[in-house]
């Protein structure tokens, strides 16, 4: 799953939102790692679609302009919360491998004197 269909899934889990409302969510989720054109949005929102993980919840016209609002599916959130899980082992995993390290003996930032590139003392 990419990083933005992630975040697109999450800003909602909550509750229906619609395509600009989505772009806001996903930017404060992210703590602005994560800012798409609306192009991309689309573009995730159309594979999520066909993916049976969002459905369209309803339209509204507001100011003469239709908005389109997307809701989570029960595959969604059951997706949502699987990658969820497989990030949070993951960073697990790389917090212990890096604790681990700084346990260790003789691991440190110099790099270890001998030979060179080309094979002479440096």
């Amino acid at each position: 799953m990419t990083q933005a269909a992630f975040f697109v899934l999450t800003a909602l889990a909550d509750q229906p939102r619609h395509g600009y409302g989505i772009l806001r969510e996903v930017e404060e989720l992210s703590e602005g790692a994560v800012q798409m054109r609306v192009g991309t949005l689309y573009g995730v929102l159309d594979r999520l679609a066909a993916d049976a993980l969002i459905v369209l919840d309803r339209e509204e016209v507001q100011q003469g302009r239709l908005r389109r609002y997307y809701r989570l599916t029960d595959e969604g959130t059951a997706a949502l919360d699987a990658e969820a899980e497989r990030l949070a082992a993951g960073a697990s995993a790389a917090k212990k491998r890096i604790a681990e390290g700084r346990r260790s003996p003789g691991i440190t930032d110099a790099p270890a004197a001998g030979p060179g590139l080309a094979g002479g003392m440096a």
